[in-house]
C-alpha cells in the first residue's frame, strides 16, 4: 500500500476512533486497574525490533506458586470485547505512522518466536508487521501457529494494494461478525508453499 495513503488512513482512524478508545481506556482502568497499556518488544522488518503498545486486556492473576495463569483464564470480559473490535490495537496506529508497522502485514511477534521459524522467519520478516493481516481475516484464533505462518508467507508472496484493501474491509467484517476459519485459503497457502519449497530445493540443487 502506498505510504501516503497508509498514513492518511491512520490519521483518519485516530481522529474518528479516539473518543471510543478513551472510553475503552477508562473501562480498562476501572476493571483491571493500572497499567492501562501493555508494552512488549516485538520483531519488526528485517532484524529490527520495536516496542509494541496495546490496551491491556488481561489481569495479572497468578496461581498459588506465583505463576501467571494461562491467557484464557486472565483475559477479562471487557478484554474479549476489545480484542474482537480491535480497540486494544488502537495505540499501534502511532507505530504505523512512525514506520515500525504497516496497516496490513503479518502480525508482530516476539523476536525469539521469529527465530524459531528459521528461514521462514526471515521471509516473514521481509516486510513490516501489520495491524491486521491475511491470517487475521482467515481464522486468526481458530488457526494454529503453523497455519498462520503459511498464510503470512502466502500473503508476502502475493501482496498488493488491492489485497491490502480487501484485508482492511474484511477486518471490519471480522470485528462485526466474528472470526471464521477459511479452509479454502489454508489449502491455497499450503499448495503454494509446497510448490515454492520445490522451486527452492531445485535452486539449491542447481
Amino acid at each position: 500500500m502506498n505510504r501516503f495513503i497508509e498514513v492518511f488512513l491512520c490519521l483518519c482512524a485516530l481522529i474518528v476512533a479516539l473518543p471510543l478508545f478513551l472510553l475503552a481506556a477508562l473501562a480498562t482502568f476501572l476493571t483491571l486497574g493500572q497499567p492501562i497499556l501493555f508494552r512488549q518488544i516485538r520483531a519488526g522488518k528485517g532484524s529490527s525490533v520495536f516496542r509494541l503498545v496495546k490496551l491491556r486486556t488481561m489481569s495479572d492473576a497468578r496461581d498459588a506458586g506465583g505463576n501467571l495463569l494461562p491467557d484464557d483464564r486472565r483475559v477479562s470480559t471487557l478484554g474479549i470485547w476489545l480484542r474482537r473490535m480491535r480497540l486494544d490495537e488502537f495505540p499501534q496506529l502511532l507505530s504505523i505512522i512512525r514506520g515500525d508497522m504497516a496497516l496490513v502485514g503479518p502480525r508482530p511477534l516476539k523476536p525469539e518466536t521469529i527465530a524459531q521459524f528459521g528461514r521462514d522467519g526471515e521471509r516473514r520478516g521481509s516486510v513490516r508487521p501489520g495491524l491486521t493481516g491475511w491470517a487475521q481475516v482467515s481464522g486468526n484464533t481458530a488457526l494454529s501457529n503453523e497455519e498462520k505462518l503459511r498464510l503470512d508467507l502466502w500473503y508476502i508472496a502475493h501482496r498488493s494494494a488491492a489485497l491490502d484493501l480487501q484485508i482492511l474491509f474484511e477486518t471490519v467484517g471480522v470485528a462485526l461478525f466474528g472470526e471464521h476459519r477459511n479452509a479454502g485459503r489454508l489449502d491455497a497457502a499450503s499448495s503454494w508453499q509446497d510448490v515454492d519449497n520445490g522451486l527452492e530445493n531445485n535452486r539449491v540443487s542447481a
